[in-house]
Order: C-alpha cells, then sequence, then structure tokens
C-alpha cells in the first residue's frame, strides 16, 4: 500500500484559538506599548509566525518592539486565557482524528507555526496528543514560517512522504499558500477567515466534519512514490 500524509495546522483547524491569540495581542500592546490594536489587525496575519504576527502591526504604528520580548509577553498572556478558558477543540475534531489514526493507508500529522511549548499547552486544551500523530512539526522547528512552505516540506520528510502524497488541512491563507507551495494539496476551513478569502485552496469547507475521505483521495495523484 502506498501511504498517504494527512498534515493538520492546529490553531483554526483542531482548536479554536485564534480569537485567544488576538485578545492577547492586542493586550500586549495595550499594556506594554500603550498602543490601541484592534484584535482584527492581526488576521491577516494568522498562521504566519512572531515576525508577522506582531511585526508587522508594529510596524504599521511606527513602533519598534524587542520582537522576543513581545512574543514572550503575549505568549504568557495567551496561556493564562487558555487555563481560564472552556475546552477549545472545534465541534467534529475529535471524531474525525480518531477516524484519521486508524485509516488505513493514511499517516496523520501536525505542522504549526507556533512555538512547542505553546502548541503543546493548546493540544492538551483541546484534548489531542501529539504522541498519536506520526509527525510533528512546530514552530521551533523551523527557521521560515508560514507562507513560506519549509514546515510543510519538513512534515513530508518526517513522515517519509513526497509532498506530493500529502494533504494539509489549514485555515489561513499563509497556511494554504504554504501547503501549496510545497506541492501539497489543501482543504481550508472557514473556521477563521471567509470562504472566498480561502480560494486558493484544492477545496474550502465550513467544518471538519465536511472533509471526507473520498475528498482527500482526490488530492493526491494515483501513483506510487
Amino acid at each position: 500500500m502506498v501511504m498517504k500524509g494527512l498534515i493538520f495546522d492546529i490553531d483554526g483547524v483542531i482548536a479554536d484559538t485564534e480569537p485567544i491569540c488576538a485578545r492577547a495581542a492586542s493586550a500586549m500592546f495595550r499594556k506594554r506599548y500603550g498602543a490601541v490594536v484592534p484584535e482584527t489587525a492581526f488576521r491577516a496575519h494568522v498562521g504566519s509566525g512572531p515576525p508577522r504576527y506582531l511585526g508587522n502591526p508594529a510596524r504599521d504604528l511606527g513602533l519598534d518592539i524587542d520582537l522576543d520580548e513581545a512574543w514572550a509577553d503575549c505568549a504568557d498572556r495567551f496561556l493564562k486565557l487558555l487555563d481560564a478558558g472552556p475546552p477549545i477543540a472545534f465541534p467534529g475534531v475529535q471524531d474525525f482524528l480518531r477516524e484519521a489514526f486508524v485509516r488505513p493507508g493514511w499517516k496523520p500529522a501536525l505542522a504549526t507555526s507556533t512555538p512547542e511549548h505553546k502548541s503543546r499547552k493548546t493540544l492538551k486544551a483541546a484534548g489531542v496528543n501529539p504522541r498519536d500523530f506520526s509527525a510533528y512539526i512546530h514552530g521551533d522547528a523551523v527557521t521560515r514560517h508560514k507562507p513560506d512552505p519549509e514546515i510543510y516540506l519538513a512534515a513530508a520528510t518526517a513522515l517519509g512522504l513526497s509532498p506530493t502524497r500529502c494533504v494539509a488541512i489549514e485555515d489561513a491563507v499563509n497556511g494554504i499558500r504554504a501547503a501549496k507551495g510545497a506541492g501539497m494539496g489543501c482543504i481550508a476551513i472557514t473556521n477563521s477567515f471567509p470562504r472566498e478569502g480561502l480560494a486558493e485552496a484544492d477545496r474550502v469547507v465550513d467544518r471538519i466534519t465536511d472533509v471526507t475521505w473520498e475528498m482527500l483521495d482526490s488530492l493526491v495523484p494515483n501513483h506510487g512514490e
């Protein structure tokens, strides 16, 4: 059997964290720099890593920020909000993952721009164990973040598969571009952006329960490695 890879983003696909991230970042700018940055200002940079997620809004305001310190502050606020909140897994995620773990011919993986410590906390809050996946690539494991394809290329390598044998599930434009840049098929879920903003994906669905195995199979070429 020729294997295929199914690679999940975490934030916005498995876990409903994008509003929490934006709330933490907005609070960080307000408390640390006295700047009012609306939570919507971070939406265009979802999934792209700290340099874009915090750096671009700062540049728009003419702020000179210490990115490492700002990100650490933001991550601390995020984790406090996470601990204080309800479970964050999107509806249907647990059932879909359980099926993916035993689906013949498929190897599931995680690929997130989020640093390891934060992403592990997020997975725990979503009730997901990274050990259940065949590969787990986080932001600390790469030097270039989405929309650069490095993280998806690394995930395919960790799975022992060609990128063309993999399908990514994403929620953001930067992630879609990273997956497509790696040569993968991509399904986008409208958890974070409206359907029209995700047109670069091969398929767009409204929830993870709309993803079918027939849909996934159709995005992988019918030939061997």
